[in-house]
């Protein structure tokens, strides 16, 4: 798994526990995982989040705390491309989150699923 990113969680980032806010870090790793899936599709600018499994909270990031984010790609189908993730403490490497399956869909001008010609 390779580390693309890095954010460095501010006061705006946390939750009234003091601690990074779930749906802030969701959204960093939905950003991070579509421009990386982007980047593995040719024609990948098309790209919806379809599906993402299980999500595992297994530690807190603090205020001030950098954090990386990690993709991987997990598999491909006719139109869509499925990725494994992984944030965690820079310093530290402790697993902040882990996702077994983010699933983006290749759409059409009309919306509808296209093959992304990578399977």
């Amino acid at each position: 798994m390779n580390f693309y990113s890095r954010k460095w969680i501010k006061p705006e980032d946390l939750n009234p526990n003091g601690s990074l806010f779930g749906g802030r870090l969701l959204s960093w790793i939905d950003e991070e995982a579509a421009i990386f899936a982007m980047c593995q599709l040719a024609n990948g600018n098309h790209l919806v989040t379809k599906y993402m499994s299980e999500i595992d909270f297994v530690s807190s990031g603090k205020q001030g705390d950098i954090i990386e984010v990690g993709m991987a790609v997990a598999g491909y189908g006719n139109s869509s491309i499925t990725l494994r993730a992984v944030v965690r403490n820079k310093i530290t490497k402790e697993v902040i989150i882990s996702i077994d399956k983010i699933v983006f869909v290749n759409l059409d001008a009309n919306g509808k699923p296209v093959p992304h010609g990578m399977a």
